[in-house]
């Protein structure tokens, strides 16, 4: 896989915390923010992120919100959403609001790196 950086937003610090260690012992780098307002201000301070991986519930700004709000912002940039609270509602909205696919906490980290696997692709050849 061509090395991205992934921006992991959730606001479960525990979770965060421990799939951080996770992705990173597989070498990936790894930002992280516990709110879509704070993922927000990490890409808009100019970090360069190509994978989103972004908890729909969230307390203020939720993931949906975060989603539109990051796709028409930086376009480029891919956003897997994972959410414990899944519907077919849900993943609909997101996807026509450009998600590039979503799973449901808690998630096998294979499948998991699957898509991420799958973004990185895709988003490379946006480039």
């Amino acid at each position: 896989m061509a090395q991205a950086t992934i921006l992991l937003v959730d606001d479960e610090i525990p979770f965060v915390e421990t799939l951080t260690k996770r992705l990173s012992k597989r070498g990936i780098d790894i930002l992280s923010a516990f709110s879509g307002q704070d993922a927000l201000l990490l890409l808009a301070a100019g970090n360069d992120v190509d994978i989103v991986i972004l908890d729909v519930k969230m307390p203020g700004m939720g993931g949906l919100e975060t989603l539109a709000e990051i796709k028409r912002q930086y376009p480029a940039i891919e956003v897997i959403l994972l959410t414990g609270h899944s519907t077919v509602d849900t993943a609909v909205k997101g996807m026509r609001l450009g998600a590039f696919d979503y799973l449901t906490k808690p998630c096998e980290l294979e499948a998991l790196m699957e898509k991420i696997e799958d973004a990185a692709k895709v988003g490379s050849q946006r480039r």
